[in-house]
């Protein structure tokens, strides 16, 4: 029997929420940023938002991974090694959990993020190892691994 499951579908931001920037990254201006939440995983690790942002500059402190895709608009990202990028509608950056990077938005940007709080190295090991109890109870080998998914 198929288990219920919920999709939901949507094509454009429509419940954007204040997300105010800390007011201690603000370096100029008074950006104004919003977000939406459009979907959660069940253990809480990973999680996809609508977010936008007007014209200012602020750093950004990542405490997770997040993967975002610049959908309109554009922003200067400042590392702190002093190297810079402009990235633009159509982009798609990687900023590991740790990182930092100064923004400069000059007008607006719109992104869609991927968030994800890395799991400790000793629960992606017991994954692994559960993965391969799993596959041989099949008896399965580790060249049929399917998905990946648990």
């Amino acid at each position: 029997m198929a288990s219920e499951t919920t999709v939901t579908l949507g094509t454009s931001p429509t419940n954007l929420v204040l997300n105010p920037i800390h007011s201690s990254w603000i370096l100029d201006g008074e950006p104004v940023a919003r977000l939406e939440l459009l979907s959660s995983s069940a253990d809480g690790t990973a999680s996809t938002y609508f977010w936008d942002c007007t014209a200012g500059r602020f750093n950004w402190f990542y405490s997770f991974d997040e993967t975002f895709h610049i959908l309109e608009g554009e922003v200067k990202l400042k590392y702190p090694s002093g190297t810079s990028h402009r990235v633009a509608a159509g982009d798609t950056v990687f900023f590991p959990a740790g990182s930092s990077a100064e923004w400069t938005v000059d007008r607006y940007v719109r992104k869609l993020a991927f968030c994800r709080t890395p799991v400790p190295r000793y629960l992606t090991i017991a994954r692994q190892v559960a993965r391969r109890l799993k596959r041989l109870a099949r008896g399965g080998s580790g060249k049929d691994a399917g998905s990946g998914l648990l």
